[in-house]
This record gives C-alpha cells, structure tokens and sequence, in this order.
C-alpha cells in the first residue's frame, strides 16, 4: 500500500517537472547524436542538476521526440544511469535486453537498469508522434546519453 502511494507521488511530480521544464526549457543537445539518428528523433536536455546528497550523481531530463514512424537504433546509455520514463503522448514500442517488446501509452512509464541494452524504441504510431520524458540518474561528467550500436 505504502510503494502504491510512493510510486503515485513520484509520478505526480514527474508530470508537474514534465510540464514546467517540458514547456521552458531552451533546447539543448541530449546526446552526441550522429548520423545514425532518424531525422524523425528530437532529444533535447530539458533538466540537467547535480543531486546534493548524492556526491558525483546528477538528475538529468531528456524530452525524446519521435515523428510519426520514427524510431532510434539500438542503443546502450551509460553504466551509470538508471532511467525512468515517462510517455507524455501518443505510445512506444521498446524492448530491453531479452524481455518481451511492449507498447507503453500516454501516462504508461518504464524504467531501464544500469547496463542495459535498448534494442527496439519507435513510435507506435505512423500518424501520431510520441513524446517522452526521461529521467536519468547518472554519474555528473557524463556527456554523452545515448550510444548506438555499431554496425
């Protein structure tokens, strides 16, 4: 009852730091994005904090963006990230390591471990776009979020 009432409160206040910094936040490059991003992807660093009680951890927001149609390739991000995300709108196809792909909706989350390998993430959707906010805790002086997979 009580991990009920935590996990309500920390959506609540997810989607209030989704609005406020969703809607004010100048854009700012997420990741070290090549050419290996669909044109369809928008990654923008909306929060970027350093956590006071938590030495050489910081809290950083990414807004992923996906046209509709669009998708990432496979991708890792950094060892020390544990991510927790949130759909704003529409709906994403993801699938972690060897689980079982899922669509998550709007108002559905997922989170990924540390370590993790990303190997499907697309919009659901060929008509809709899908935005979504990821919420990493990671090590301070990491740069760069997103590493896709070498062909």
């Amino acid at each position: 009852m009580f991990t009920k009432f935590l996990r309500r409160v920390a959506f609540a206040a997810l989607s209030i730091f989704a609005a406020f910094f969703v809607f004010t936040a100048l854009p700012v490059s997420a990741a070290s994005a090549d050419d290996s991003f669909d044109e369809k992807v928008t990654l923008t660093l909306v929060f970027d904090h350093a956590l006071p009680n938590v030495p050489g951890k910081s809290m950083k927001g990414v807004l992923v963006e996906y046209a509709p149609g669009g998708s990432s390739p496979a991708h890792t991000h950094p060892g020390s990230a544990f991510i927790y995300a949130t759909v704003l709108e529409g709906a994403i196809r993801s699938k972690i390591n060897d689980n079982p792909e899922q669509v998550y909706h709007a108002g559905e989350n997922f989170f990924e471990l540390p370590g993790n390998h990303h190997l499907v993430s697309a919009n659901a959707s060929d008509t809709q776009p899908m935005r979504m906010l990821a919420v990493f805790v990671v090590n301070t002086d990491e740069k760069n979020l997103v590493t896709p997979d070498k062909e």
